[in-house]
């Protein structure tokens, strides 16, 4: 297996370094799939754009956000982002119950969020094709067909992080090592 090196703010190239200290000061720590994505600064600057517009221009609520994130994480089998989005879940109100049901692969008991699971999740597996019954569940949780596409960007950056993760195993950080996941084969 290769081994990717995890990059900190001094050892990344000098295109990485800018969203490798915004990463750092917003979290106390550069998360671990960063870390590898720093490798690639065509990586890790495209995700740290796309994130920036589906966090700061986008329409779904912190809580929402991670429920998205957290499904997708679990949706790819991504060990260290289910546990990343997991203390991300808990910070941002997401209920202990409704991640512990993500976290089983299930839907959350709320509605709404369950919709949004639910949704995200059938993307992941159906490669983008939805049927008639993932929208109509999605839309009568409250959602519009805007933000349906919105979820189109959380799918694409859980896409980088998750994959980027999958390839490279970094190892949990601290604050994260709590939250351990381990995805059933």
């Amino acid at each position: 297996m290769t081994s990717y090196p995890m990059h900190t703010v001094d050892t990344a190239p000098a295109e990485a370094k800018a969203p490798l200290t915004v990463l750092r000061e917003t979290f106390g720590f550069v998360p671990g799939a960063a870390a590898v994505m720093a490798g690639s600064p065509a990586l890790l600057n495209s995700f740290f754009s796309a994130f920036g517009h589906f966090r700061g221009g986008g329409t779904f609520t912190p809580a929402e956000r991670q429920v998205l994130l957290l499904s997708n994480a679990v949706a790819n089998g991504s060990e260290w982002a289910v546990a990343f989005h997991t203390l991300e879940a808990l910070a941002d109100g997401v209920t202990p119950e409704a991640v512990e049901a993500i976290r089983r692969g299930e839907l959350p008991g709320d509605p709404r969020m369950a919709a949004l699971s639910g949704l995200t999740t059938a993307f992941i597996e159906k490669r983008g094709h939805l049927d008639e019954p993932d929208v109509k569940a999605f839309t009568a949780a409250g959602f519009d067909e805007s933000r349906l596409l919105e979820v189109i960007t959380g799918v694409a950056i859980s896409a980088m992080t998750n994959y980027a993760a999958n390839v490279a195993r970094p190892p949990l950080e601290p604050a994260v090592e709590p939250h351990a996941w381990t995805a059933v084969a």
